[in-house]
């Protein structure tokens, strides 16, 4: 039945063909964008005073200095209605740099990179100074514009943990991967913008089809109307600097665990997203699911291989098979809640924002908080038995 209504709804509210210039849901690019909006810089070049469209200069490290950055933010005067219980980024940032100042030495914040538009992206490592570290789970958010609930998710994380840091257990958060589509989303709901469909980052790239594994579409269901607009991945693997900062983070930190934060479904995904077959660990991976959904208060969400979530459905390079596949993690996507859209509320039909932000956010925050801790506190179980991750090592199939 769940599956039918979001199908139902999919079809009723987007109608455009899937070779339009503009594709609506599910591809990355805007639907129902302002014409005047800010586009993404224009590219650096690799020599000082060479023309606009020369070969891009590497990225350049992060080094801000994240309180300095964080008093500077701005919180809007009047809080949008629509957003009511959810934060705006200045105002989540703030409660962040709260907890870094009460917290010294427990939690530490660092810029992993920047934006197509140069804003920071920032992680925020939690670790018991006590104890050596065994594991290193890895929790990041808002890969969309318009999923909140994630960003909630992980500050509820970081209140948590601070107080209650697992023994032998690192866990690295990410609030917001994509602070670009986030500022857009925020502009929309302090104009009073209703029908914008926000998906993507700056470059109009959806960063959950930016991935280096599992890639290649080969489907006949890719050929399909309606159908086919779910398959379909970013020009280039890692094309966009949000995916390389979060790359270049597993990278560093090495992860057992990697969870995704998105909304909305009620799931939880484990690899193989890109194709039908088990993954080597599919056992455990299944098992560690059902750890999440057994610390859940309220329950329903379905923990399934997101490759095998229907028939006819593939996700092709996403993030769970990248950080499986290149990095060993066990890793899972989170779709929290099961919507704020109402199939016959023609408020919540056309009100994307409500689509994935329900309109009491706390009980859909508690679900993502206590399945993400429940993943936690069972590799904090195993510090002293197990040192290793069982997924080390794993690599993606040929």
């Amino acid at each position: 039945m769940r599956f039918f209504w979001l199908i139902a709804g999919l079809m009723i509210t987007h109608t455009a063909v899937a070779d339009s210039p503009r594709r609506p849901f599910p591809h990355g690019q805007e639907d129902n964008a302002p014409a005047d909006e800010e586009g993404p810089p224009a590219p650096e070049s690799t020599e000082a005073g060479s023309p606009s469209g020369s070969t891009p200069a590497p990225e350049r490290a992060c080094t801000l200095y994240f309180p300095t950055w964080a008093k500077r933010q701005s919180a809007p005067e009047s809080h949008p209605e629509r957003a009511r219980d959810y934060h705006f980024q200045a105002q989540l940032m703030t409660k962040m740099l709260a907890l870094t100042e009460e917290w010294p030495g427990l939690i530490e914040a660092e810029c992993i990179g920047r934006s197509v538009r140069r804003d920071p992206v920032w992680s925020f490592t939690i670790e018991n100074p006590t104890r050596p570290t065994e594991f290193t789970v890895l929790v990041f958010a808002q890969l969309h514009a318009l999923e909140w609930l994630g960003p909630e998710v992980v500050l509820r994380l970081a209140e948590s943990l601070t107080d209650s840091a697992p023994e032998g257990v690192r866990v690295v958060l990410v609030p917001i991967a994509n602070p670009d589509g986030r500022a857009r989303v925020e502009k929309d709901l302090l104009n009073e913008r209703i029908g914008i469909y926000r998906r993507a980052n700056a470059n109009g790239v959806d960063l959950n089809r930016d991935w280096a594994v599992n890639r290649d579409i080969q489907s006949w269901w890719s050929k399909m109307p309606f159908i086919g607009r779910y398959y379909y991945t970013s020009s280039a693997p890692l094309s966009q600097p949000e995916s390389r900062n979060l790359d270049r983070l597993a990278a560093e930190i090495q992860p057992d665990a990697v969870v995704s934060l998105h909304s909305f479904g009620g799931y939880v995904y484990y690899p193989w997203g890109g194709l039908a077959e088990a993954a080597p660990d599919n056992q455990e991976l299944h098992r560690l699911a059902e750890v999440m959904l057994s610390a859940q208060a309220r329950g329903g969400y379905i923990a399934v291989q997101l490759g095998k979530w229907a028939s006819w459905f593939k996700a092709h390079g996403v993030e769970i098979d990248h950080f499986y596949g290149n990095y060993g993690a066990a890793s899972f996507i989170i779709e929290l809640s099961k919507s704020g859209f109402k199939l016959f509320d023609w408020d919540t039909v056309r009100d994307y924002f409500r689509w994935y932000n329900p309109i009491d956010p706390e009980p859909h925050i508690q679900d993502g908080f206590r399945a993400v801790r429940g993943l936690i506190y069972d590799y904090a179980a195993r510090t002293q038995s197990a040192p290793s991750s069982p997924h080390r090592d794993r690599k993606a199939p040929n």
